[in-house]
């Protein structure tokens, strides 16, 4: 069987194409197990996980609209959260997958890279969660309350809650796509640092958009954030071109 120029996660020998596609199968059955279980946990303490998700909502009482809607978003919960926890193990599987065939350049960089990146996620969902979800919730529920009692379907304010959270954290990702760019010489850090003007006008839209507070203290904080992001990305890049 012809052989091609890949080496195994466990041992210095050539594989297969076969034997390959056999390791890949493993990770991923790996991956797809620890997942699972995480999922399964998850749903025996969805009550718990509720009952957290619901504390940047202060004073509104959820209700189920439908039959099996709360059952619906434990689920749901039960997923989402599964996939966030089991992460780093199935980073660290792939990790194990695609090292043997990366040059010892690219492999000096991408474990620091995936950890920094699976950091700065976690970091984007607990700042969005402790910080930028209550004053959100905050301005909606004040925002005609003297009219209209906030009573809301817990399935909408789910999905809402969750959308917060993973944006945030995928806004967070921004040093890491700009130390992909720049190791990859697509984007040098000085043309970076060049346009960092707009990236604070942008900067500033998106504080906008993603608090929509009166408060203008939370949307400059927002957009100082994203830009000290930025220039962190700017300045690692510095320390790694030297």
């Amino acid at each position: 069987m012809k052989k091609i120029k890949i080496y195994s996660s466990e041992n210095a020998n050539f594989m297969s194409i076969i034997d390959h596609l056999g390791e890949l199968r493993t990770r991923i059955s790996f991956s797809i197990i620890v997942f699972l279980i995480i999922s399964v946990l998850c749903l025996v303490y969805s009550k718990d996980i509720t009952i957290i998700l619901q504390k940047p909502a202060v004073g509104i009482k959820f209700l189920q609209l439908a039959p099996g809607e709360y059952l619906i978003v434990s689920i749901k919960i039960a997923i989402y959260l599964a996939i966030v926890l089991s992460s780093p193990f199935s980073i660290y599987q792939m990790i194990l997958f695609i090292l043997p065939g990366l040059t010892k350049q690219e492999s000096r960089y991408i474990i620091p890279i995936s950890i920094a990146s699976v950091f700065l996620f976690l970091s984007g969902v607990l700042f969005a969660y402790i910080f930028l979800v209550p004053i959100t919730l905050n301005f909606f529920i004040q925002y005609g309350s003297d009219i209209i009692e906030p009573i809301w379907s817990f399935e909408e304010y789910f999905n809402f809650i969750i959308l917060a959270l993973f944006t945030t954290g995928i806004a967070f990702q921004i040093p890491i796509l700009q130390i992909i760019l720049g190791l990859n010489n697509i984007i040098r850090w000085e043309k970076m640092l060049k346009y960092w003007k707009y990236i604070g006008f942008i900067s500033t839209i998106i504080g906008a958009v993603i608090t929509p507070s009166t408060d203008p203290i939370t949307q400059i904080i927002m957009s100082t954030i994203i830009l000290l992001l930025y220039f962190s990305g700017i300045l690692i890049l510095k320390i790694l071109n030297k």
